[in-house]
């Protein structure tokens, strides 16, 4: 979530293996990313769409596509309860309603730092914190019917996961609080009245109780993917200076019968077998392929010491940290910044942002971010407990920092880029082909082109019709998407 000057260094330069395949599905892979790269050029087979809600130009997608913006908050949005619609749209999940033609969208708002919290400050988990969720009923051509404010008072809601069950989980990418000192940002917590740093349910055709989840571990959450069979909820890291952790929670009773994720679960962190600590951020050999276990976090929750009203002493640093340093104490792997994920069918997809190059030579912190590399894509077996690397980019002009993914109803991954150039929706199929859904071309109010601005929170409706994604922006803006989805392949 981040842009780094290093980027523009990787540019132009190949990472050292190329990129790693598991058999199967993605078997040759490797030689079609190479031939994207030395004959593609660029855009691709991408054009300009004006957009129908406007007729502005703001996505360039493949022929026959067509596309509606929505709460652009560039322009004040008032939503049906009053509220004035935050900014900094991330994370989302689409779920079906009960009227034909309609769909319930519950979206992340990835605000930072301590404020008036948004919405009714007396539900405000916080009420001075201002990150959260809004629930967005729209059509399938991305027409808003109603919204509302789902969650208030949370931090950095960053990404998450559309649980089963009917229930958002909504994620808080940081440790913030009172008993925290200054973050990377450099703004106090003092005004902070509650501990942050955890995972939130937000249900479809409701709201959030406002309680955290803190069984299942205060960090820098990103996303979360549940797997229906085993019932556990496997949970990504994003540690931008220091390595990250892959975590699932397995809660005590399973929400697929009682409807809810509940607070009495354990935590635990992956680690391979036989090698502790393998550094799987640096670059991997082809086809790489590890059996796991899973070691547990003893304190998932921290509270630190600190007097009410003066700073506290504890780093963020070190609170960070906290929870994987009990993990790396017993072997647990260490990657890059893992961001988005995704459960499909026994396997949990999940992206390292920055993972694939040469190794780092200390676990932090550093300023630019944990890891060398242009991005791997990741593949954890539920059952038969095997991870494996999809995909690890040869380099920037193929796949440059993939963030968040989602699966389309045939198995295709979509990738959101986060890079500081022209950001891509990126398809990488199960025939092995990777290609482009869309290029960012927003551009302000004020002419100044917002193209590095990241692509967020992709989610396919229930039916599969629409693709719905948000462009962060400088405060936020969500997008419907509909097509001749199987004419490309997704």
């Amino acid at each position: 979530m981040v842009e780094l000057d290093r980027r523009s260094v990787l540019r132009g330069a190949a990472a050292a293996a190329g990129g790693a395949i598991v058999g199967g599905p993605f078997l040759g892979f490797v030689n079609r990313a190479q031939a994207d790269r030395d004959g593609a050029d660029g855009h691709r087979e991408l054009r300009p769409i004006p957009d129908e809600r406007d007729g502005a130009v703001r996505l360039w997608l493949p022929e026959g596509f067509r596309y509606r913006s929505f709460h652009d908050t560039e322009f004040p949005v008032r939503l049906d309860d009053g509220t004035n619609l935050p900014g900094r749209h991330d994370g989302m999940g689409a779920f079906a309603t009960r009227t034909k033609g309609t769909y319930r969208l519950v979206r992340n708002h990835e605000l930072n730092g301590p404020g008036t919290a948004f919405g009714d400050a007396s539900k405000a988990y916080d009420p001075k914190a201002q990150g959260g969720t809004t629930t967005i009923e729209v059509t399938r051509f991305g027409e808003v019917v109603r919204s509302h404010t789902s969650l208030n008072g949370t931090q950095m809601n960053c990404s998450g996961g559309q649980m089963p069950w009917g229930s958002w989980i909504s994620c808080e990418e940081t440790v913030n609080g009172p008993d925290v000192g200054p973050d990377f940002t450099g703004v106090p917590n003092v005004a902070l009245t509650q501990r942050h740093g955890f995972v939130f349910e937000v249900p479809v055709d409701g709201e959030s109780d406002r309680r955290p989840i803190t069984a299942a571990g205060r960090f820098a959450h990103e996303s979360v993917a549940f797997d229906p069979h085993g019932g556990a909820l496997y949970l990504t890291e994003d540690d931008f200076g220091f390595p990250s952790g892959f975590y699932r929670y397995t809660p005590r009773r399973n929400p697929m019968r009682t409807g809810r994720l509940d607070n009495d679960g354990r935590l635990q962190m992956l680690a391979v077998r036989g090698r502790p600590n393998l550094d799987l951020a640096a670059d991997q050999p082809w086809r790489a392929t590890y059996r796991v276990e899973w070691v547990d976090i003893d304190d998932p929750a921290p509270t630190f010491p600190f007097t009410p009203g003066q700073p506290a002493p504890t780093t963020n640093n070190d609170a960070l940290t906290h929870v994987a340093r009990q993990g790396w104490a017993q072997g647990a792997a260490y990657f890059s910044r893992l961001e988005g994920s995704a459960y499909d069918n026994g396997v949990v997809y999940f992206c390292s942002t920055q993972g694939g190059g040469p190794a780092e030579t200390g676990i932090g912190p550093i300023a630019d971010g944990y890891g060398n590399g242009s991005g791997q894509i990741w593949a954890y077996h539920t059952r038969s407990e095997v991870l494996q690397l999809l995909y690890q980019s040869p380099g920037p002009d193929v796949l440059d920092f993939p963030d968040n993914v989602t699966t389309s109803p045939r198995g295709t991954l979509v990738v959101c880029e986060d890079n500081v150039d022209n950001n891509f929706l990126r398809g990488l199929t199960r025939g092995g082909r990777l290609f482009d859904i869309a290029l960012n071309r927003l551009v302000s109010s004020t002419g100044t082109p917002r193209f590095d601005d990241e692509f967020a929170g992709s989610t396919f409706s229930p039916d599969g019709h629409t693709l719905f994604v948000n462009i962060q922006a400088s405060r936020g803006m969500s997008f419907a998407i509909w097509g001749p989805w199987h004419r490309i392949g997704v």
